[in-house]
């Protein structure tokens, strides 16, 4: 069953468009990763340094896979870099609510 990944992090004070930029630049490679389903960058009205990425993917395992390859690329570590803080990272299931 598909999961929604929300992945939130607060980039350095001034810099959020600069990190949707490298949203848009990086994203077409997650598009491509196997069990990706769906992702959508959001900036947040009141605060544009702090973004939320609502991810779809198939299972956690894809997900946790990517993130690895993403880890081994060095784009992780350049997002860290590019934030105040560690992202957050929160995984849920889909209800038939």
């Amino acid at each position: 069953m598909a999961i929604v990944v929300l992945l939130e992090v607060q980039a350095k004070q001034g810099t959020g468009d600069q990190l949707v930029a490298m949203f848009k630049a990086i994203l077409p490679d997650t598009r491509a990763r196997d069990g990706f389903l769906d992702i959508v960058v959001h900036q947040s009205q009141d605060d544009k340094d702090n973004l939320v990425l609502v991810e779809k993917w198939e299972t956690k395992d894809h997900y946790e896979s990517y993130l690895g390859w993403r880890q081994e690329t060095g784009v992780l570590d350049q997002l860290v870099a590019a934030c105040e803080g560690p992202p957050s990272i929160r995984y849920y299931d889909i209800t038939d609510a």
